[in-house]
């Protein structure tokens, strides 16, 4: 395990670089679904070819999601980030010098390999290096930083169109993303060596009566987060607990927790989520007759809803207790989104923004509960980067199906069918986390 730290200076610290971390994940990712209306026009390709790189990406960062999960665990997750930063940023650039879509393809399915790198490990470095107050901050914190990035990419993308054309949409990213993998990697560095010079100048000396204090209420503060934590006090180190539960396997935490149904949820999140945001444009473009700058900007009001409705759904859960309950009060308010918004698809763009940015907030809020909480609870048996890993997978196989079927089904049978099938995705996921309910009660409660 990483090393827990004691100083609130150092975990406030931590979370700002994961919060900017996530933020450019996203700014290196969304930028080509923002400008894939002028990428259309300017290349001279359909929907389906254009939405191509989309589906591409979301499926190589879903199997990525499997493997650097399962890495996660294994292996250095601040090295992993690093990686995950710096090869993003490369395939930005080199979609900039070769507008090609033979090219643009595959570049863009390495993008969303290099992406699979980042989420897995860094909720194992929350989980391990952070209290459990500050892990549930920043599990609040880095969603909304997602949704701050995914604001900025649909304001900045139709600027830079009309000043200086849409290269720059790749250019700056890619120039920013090199920056903070270089700003990441030297600061978590840091964080670790202060606390290994820590612990060799307490093998060197005597501590005082000062330092022994603080050392003591270090060991009590930490020891009392650890028994507040999800899985309860086996979450200790070292612990005879622990390493039973380490022994775990997945096919016994399949059968424990109802991680079958939670896995069904997110891809039905993933689908509604970043198929609204990718096509969100498009549809504007062609329903209502908005130019490529205006409709992408239209498009940014989805997230900006996104980060209210974050700590909303942190709100809603502390007061319901139950990560899988709240998804399914989501779920539900998505599906009356989805119904009010049928009559009006096609007469009134204001209504139809207002209701697909209260379905896409929804979502924000259930990919909260079901991707950043609910592997919190897998901490004591030693698989939180690679259940976070699985179940973040999931949501980029809704996303990639999204990608492509939702331009297909808006082809053949018009943009209501498409409203009509968000609808039923809605529904479908609330009741599926009402079947779960029950048994992910038990659960919390057999490991608390």
């Amino acid at each position: 395990m990483t090393k827990r730290l004691t100083s609130e200076k150092e975990m406030r610290f931590l979370c700002f670089l994961c919060c900017l971390a996530y933020f450019m994940s996203y700014l290196t990712r969304l930028n080509y679904a923002a400008c894939m209306v002028e990428l259309q026009q300017v290349l001279g390709i359909g929907k389906g070819i254009a939405g191509l790189p989309v589906t591409m990406c979301f499926l190589s960062y879903g199997v990525g999601q499997l493997v650097c999960g399962f890495l996660g665990d294994k292996f250095s997750p601040q090295g992993m980030i690093f990686t995950g930063l710096a090869g993003s940023a490369a395939c930005n650039l080199l979609v900039a010098a070769c507008p090609r879509m033979e090219i643009i393809i595959p570049v863009w399915c390495a993008n969303g390999f290099f992406q699979s790198m980042l989420w897995p490990p860094m909720v194992r470095i929350m989980a391990e290096m952070l209290s459990d107050k500050w892990y549930r901050q920043s599990c609040v914190l880095v969603s909304m930083a997602s949704s701050l990035a995914t604001v900025a990419i649909y304001v900045f993308t139709p600027l830079c169109i009309q000043v200086s054309g849409w290269e720059t949409v790749f250019i700056l990213p890619g120039v920013l993303g090199v920056l903070a993998a270089v700003f990441w990697i030297v600061n978590t560095r840091r964080l670790g060596r202060t606390g290994k010079e820590d612990t060799e100048g307490a093998a060197e000396g005597t501590p005082t009566a000062s330092e022994a204090a603080a050392a003591a209420a270090s060991l009590s503060s930490e020891a009392a987060a650890s028994r507040k934590t999800a899985v309860g006090s086996e979450r200790v180190t070292g612990s005879p607990g622990q390493n039973s539960l380490q022994k775990t396997t997945f096919f016994q935490l399949f059968a424990e927790a109802p991680l079958v149904l939670i896995l069904l949820a997110i891809i039905l999140q993933g689908t509604l989520r970043d198929g609204m945001t990718t096509w969100m444009p498009v549809y504007m473009n062609e329903v209502f007759g908005m130019s490529s700058a205006k409709s992408i900007l239209s498009a940014a009001a989805l997230p900006v809803f996104g980060v209210f409705s974050t700590l909303l759904a942190s709100m809603l859960l502390s007061r319901l207790k139950s990560e899988v309950f709240t998804a399914a009060l989501l779920f539900g308010t998505g599906m009356a989104a989805s119904a009010v918004m049928l009559p009006f698809y096609d007469g009134f763009p204001a209504v139809c923004i207002l209701m697909m940015t209260l379905i896409t907030g929804c979502m924000h809020g259930v990919n909260l509960m079901l991707i950043s909480r609910v592997p919190g609870h897998f901490t004591g048996f030693g698989k939180v980067s690679t259940v976070s890993g699985i179940l973040n997978a999931a949501t980029y196989i809704g996303s990639s199906l999204s990608t492509y079927g939702f331009g297909a089904v808006a082809d053949r049978a018009g943009w209501r069918t498409v409203i009509l099938l968000w609808t039923g995705t809605a529904l479908l996921g609330a009741a599926l986390m009402l079947m779960a309910k029950r048994k992910w009660g038990q659960f919390c409660g057999k490991y608390r």
